[in-house]
């Protein structure tokens, strides 16, 4: 370093710099920004190491403590744990294999560690005397500048506040992951009142940008907002079981998808979560709450039902028995009259389907005068939805908003209770609930709040409006927080009755038709975004893509293929290719697989960089669709496939052609130039279908790349894509030259094939699996060639092509695509 550097430098250093904040907070804290360096989770149970993987996931280094072992090594609590987490589906983890990326701690031994962490998350079982004492053990450790947050459910975060010594005080308060905690939306913020507003801020930028989830912020009540609506609501469905003699699986095809709830349903979703658990948030609520402090506490006694399972032994999905039981293919359900398990699959009556189907008012109009109990029920569990979320809105939240937002991302709920009535009709569904009050029908006799009758909510016809969410106590709505990092989110997840732009109609349209839509927000970058049902790719969706990249290269700096909304891309639009086929015969097939083709080769060596924005499924042609971007962005929760083979068919947009060049490019860097091992993992994942089941595992298949990018949150993915194309445009982006490469050759291909004939001798895959596998095999080696020979992506493709026509014309491969057209499932066959 020269004299005037290393002035510069010092100067930096006296001003805050070098990772220390001008305010003089400490390492980790700068002016701008709060960067969370490294993690420690205390605990190692269920949730501690699940938190811990999800840190692992986004690229946190993460320290896990438990209690030392009391036999053999003393981290031997915290080993076994993570061990565990390997076997555990659905996984915590993006790749078993960074289970080992996470640093075992006791208490004993290392808590000088906590000295290097910016963040402390305390997730040890809920009894408020073991968290306090933990606390008094790790404050003398924890540094200056970190944050220390406790992970429950429901405990008083004030409480342990008042525990803390003063210095923590303002760096302390609550953090609620909901389980499992890669998977789920929701995190709930809580404050005590000595937090330092810029903590709360700090850890809400962390969380929402760095773990990729949604915040809400929660006032300190029991059980906070989620698990306090939402238990609330799951023990008044319970009720209603009951009075109206309904069996588990009837009411789990009521409360699932068709009433705009997650899939599992009411008793599925107990399963899921654990019986215990939900027994010890139930316990929370009677402990903490009174019939003077909730009026609905009459109905919080816990259901004579969950306490039979909870006596037997049966926790639900952890125990592989809860209100259901699995015994072999078959799905059995508790009884509680005979307590025991009796066949399931009971459905609800259709007419009350056909009645979910209809618009919010005429929905509920029809179910509040349904004779029918179904009906009836439905109607008792919605109003006392909307009613309890109206009298506790006030206490338990700031704004409506984060009601419906909590529910949306904690319960997997389409619409929170506050938008449903809203879109319902705000004042006739007043009126309806407190007739039913009235009539003493309600689970309380607790009247409405003042607000929800009169004043601005009554005269803007519900809580959320173009100025903002409905709070109580200021008597106003009020905008979200601004905070700079929802400046990444382009288009967030809005609420119904809310401001803010819809990424159908955002921006400026170049070209729209009834398949993709070309604009742009900036006039920099072109976005292009499919239209079609589940983003299918048809001959007229590759027209829309040549005609972006035309317009593309003329007048923007890149293409960003986003489409707004899950799946990325189902693949190709077979239904509308079969009546060319049946009307024209395979020439139809192979002219429409030429031209995919030629629209992936158009994307590779655009001269604009082409970045594919990838979120939820990119499956056959929309893998290829990414595979010939020059850059993929990937949210986290994105499932990458070349899945041809379940339909009978090998990919033929370029898939294959992509395996062998890979194979090539990977051989060139290496000492050892056997192509074949280059080949092996790419080519075996074609020829199973094999789906990466998050971007860290597409990544380790080569589905992507380490050069490309992982997005934690799928709301900054399109932030986040155009900012790389605009990178990639700036750094003075070329193509690649088209080039010839080496392929294995038809020595690799008898090697390959020798395999896949023990296979289908060994039972292990049919005749037509094996003839699928063989042509897969037969592209990705260059077919009848030397080893070495050069090739161009022309001639590999034109073997897929030859290949896939083939198949198309098999009375097997027709099997399978019409069983998965007719019912969504593969054939096998």
């Amino acid at each position: 370093m020269n004299k005037q550097g290393a002035a510069v430098y010092k100067e930096h250093e006296q001003a805050g710099g070098g990772g220390t904040a001008a305010s003089g907070e400490g390492r980790g804290r700068t002016a701008n920004r709060f960067t969370v360096k490294k993690v420690a989770v205390l605990g190692a149970g269920v949730m501690g190491a699940q938190i811990a993987a999800h840190l692992v996931n986004v690229k946190v280094p993460v320290v896990l403590f438990d209690l030392p072992a009391k036999e053999g090594p003393k981290n031997g609590v915290v080993t076994k744990a993570v061990e565990g987490l390997k076997k555990l589906k659905p996984s915590p983890l993006g790749v078993p294999e960074d289970a080992a990326l996470i640093q075992p701690a006791n208490y004993e031994e290392h808590l000088a560690l906590l000295g290097e962490c910016d963040l402390v998350i305390e997730a040890i079982a809920e009894r408020m005397d073991w968290k306090l004492d933990l606390y008094r053990k790790i404050a003398p450790h924890v540094a200056p500048h970190a944050i220390v947050a406790s992970n429950t459910s429901g405990l008083s975060i004030t409480k342990m506040a008042e525990a803390l010594p003063e210095a923590l005080k303002p760096r302390f308060c609550g953090i609620h992951f909901f389980n499992p905690p890669r998977y789920m939306y929701l995190v709930e913020l809580i404050a005590t009142p000595t937090t330092k507003p810029q903590i709360l801020d700090d850890l809400e930028t962390f969380v929402t940008s760095g773990l990729g989830k949604g915040v809400v912020r929660a006032k300190d009540t029991p059980n906070f907002i989620a698990n306090r609506v939402g238990i609330a609501g799951m023990l008044g469905t319970m009720r209603e079981v009951e009075k109206f003699g309904l069996s588990f699986d009837v009411v789990d095809d009521l409360t699932g998808k068709k009433l705009g709830r997650a899939s599992s349903g009411t008793f599925r979703t107990a399963d899921v979560v654990g019986l215990d658990t939900m027994a010890h948030v139930i316990k929370t609520l009677q402990d903490t709450l009174s019939a003077e402090t909730d009026p609905f506490y009459g109905s919080f006694a816990t259901p004579e039902v969950l306490k039979v399972l909870l006596e037997q032994g049966n926790l639900g999905q952890k125990t592989k028995a809860g209100f259901y039981r699995k015994v072999g293919r078959d799905i059995l359900r508790f009884d509680p009259a005979r307590k025991d398990y009796v066949p399931g699959g009971e459905k609800a009556d259709e007419v009350y389907g056909r009645m979910l189907r209809k618009p919010a008012a005429e929905r509920l109009k029809l179910l509040r005068n349904a004779s029918g109990a179904q009906g009836q029920f439905l109607w008792s569990i919605l109003r006392n939805g909307f009613h309890y979320a109206a009298v506790h809105l006030a206490t338990i939240a700031e704004t409506a908003r984060d009601v419906d937002q909590a529910m949306r991302w904690g319960f997997g709920m389409k619409q929170g209770p506050f938008e449903l009535w809203q879109e319902a009709g705000w004042l006739q569904v007043v009126q309806w609930i407190q007739e039913d009050i009235d009539a003493g029908k309600a689970l309380s006799k607790a009247p409405l709040p003042e607000w929800v009758f009169k004043g601005p909510v009554a005269e803007a016809g519900g809580v959320h409006t173009a100025e903002g969410s409905f709070n109580p106590t200021s008597g106003r709505f009020e905008p979200r927080r601004v905070l700079p990092v929802y400046q990444r989110q382009v288009f967030p997840e809005l609420l119904r009755g809310e401001a803010g732009a819809r990424f159908e109609t955002a921006g400026t349209t170049v070209h729209e038709d009834r398949n993709v839509r070309l604009w742009t927000l900036d006039h920099e970058v072109l976005i292009v975004s499919l239209k079609t049902k589940m983003h299918t790719i048809s001959p007229e969706v590759c027209e829309g893509l040549q005609q972006a990249i035309e317009t593309a290269e003329k007048d923007y700096q890149g293409l960003v293929i986003w489409s707004g909304d899950e799946p990325f891309s189902a693949g190709a639009d077979l239904e509308s290719t079969l009546p060319a086929f049946v009307a024209v015969g395979v020439a139809a097939i192979e002219d429409a697989e030429g031209f995919m083709q030629q629209t992936m080769l158009r994307l590779r060596y655009a001269s604009v960089p082409v970045v594919s924005a990838i979120r939820g499924l990119a499956l056959g042609g929309g893998c290829e669709l990414g595979l010939y971007s020059a850059k993929r962005v990937a949210a986290m929760e994105s499932y990458i496939g070349l899945v041809e083979v379940g339909v009978g068919l090998v990919p033929g947009a370029g898939g294959l052609t992509y395996i062998a060049r890979r194979a090539a490019e990977n051989a060139a860097t290496s000492t050892d130039k056997d192509l074949l091992k280059f080949l092996t993992e790419g080519f075996t994942a074609a020829a199973m279908a094999k789906v990466g089941t998050s971007a860290i595992e597409s990544r380790k298949i080569g589905y992507l790349l380490d050069s490309d990018v992982i997005v934690p949150n799928k709301d900054e993915l399109l932030y986040v894509a155009l900012q790389q194309a605009k990178a990639l445009y700036d750094a003075g982006y070329r193509p690649p030259h088209r080039r010839m490469f080496p392929v294995a050759g038809r020595s690799a291909k008898a090697t390959i094939q020798g395999q896949l004939v023990n296979l289908r001798d060994g039972g292990f895959a049919s005749a037509h699996d094996f003839h699928i596998a063989s042509l897969i095999a037969n592209v990705v080696t260059g077919g009848d060639v030397d080893a070495n020979t050069l090739v161009t992506e022309e001639y590999l493709m034109a073997l897929e092509r030859q290949a896939f026509c083939e198949l198309v014309q098999h009375p097997k491969t027709q099997e399978r695509i019409l069983g998965m057209l007719s019912t969504g499932k593969p054939v096998r066959n």
